[in-house]
């Protein structure tokens, strides 16, 4: 995925109510940018980090800017970390289409946001000739308290619980499950963050039980764009 116009560089002020970033941009003006992650962003909103910004067109938008990257330190120095939310879904389905999970590659037939389960879409739905559905969830990887470490989630997320239980569901009907955790970020490992959601740890380990498939994928990013790059363990 690439950025197209090029992002705008600011400086972080306060992120505040989830979804709103005050920003000092680089030309002096202080803007409002929309935040499209519903996480705590842990150790990524600290004031003054640069951060980088798409900017919109569009007269109907009432924010002018998004957020896309953020400039954090792990432990390793300046490093880029997409936090869009909205970009995963599409991210996946184009590495699925041009054949970077090995695993998938087999199906024909790519839809995103397919209704399933207890009144949920799933973000993905592949079907082929003569294999079994396969339904692929996607979550968002942002928080990195050891180097190289990824974690997930960020803050409690009875949502994310609530899929994984319906992709287990999926996978006692027949069908096949994929949880894809897409780690924007440069990471050689992957883990849950258990002691911020416990329940959600609980329901991963059960869906594992059942079935459920689960895939790491780190990003390579920047502020030109963002690029799926390897695969990496998942760690218990």
């Amino acid at each position: 995925m690439r950025f197209s116009p090029p992002l705008v560089t600011g400086r972080l002020l306060r992120r505040y109510k989830r979804f709103l970033a005050d920003v000092i941009l680089d030309s002096g003006e202080e803007i409002t940018a929309h935040c499209a992650n519903p996480g705590a962003m842990l150790g990524l909103t600290t004031p003054g980090n640069r951060v980088f910004l798409s900017q919109s067109d569009n007269p109907k938008r009432k924010l002018k800017y998004s957020w896309e990257v953020a400039e954090a330190d792990f432990g390793r120095g300046p490093e880029f970390v997409g936090i869009n939310t909205s970009h995963p879904n599409a991210i996946v389905s184009a590495a699925i289409s041009a054949g970077f999970f090995g695993e998938l590659a087999s199906y024909s037939s790519l839809r995103r946001e397919v209704k399933y389960g207890r009144n949920s879409r799933v973000d993905i739905l592949l079907t082929g000739d003569g294999l079994p559905d396969c339904y692929v969830e996607i979550k968002n990887v942002h928080m990195m308290r050891c180097p190289g470490l990824a974690e997930f989630p960020d803050s409690v997320t009875a949502r994310g619980a609530k899929h994984l239980a319906e992709l287990g569901d999926m996978v006692a009907a027949g069908h096949r499950a994929v949880m894809v955790y897409l780690i924007q970020m440069q990471a050689n490992r992957f883990t849950l963050a258990g002691d911020i959601d416990t329940k959600y740890a609980a329901a991963f380990k059960l869906a594992r039980k059942r079935g459920v498939e689960a895939i790491a994928a780190c990003c390579k990013v920047h502020p030109e764009g963002i690029e799926i790059e390897k695969i990496v363990p998942i760690e218990m």
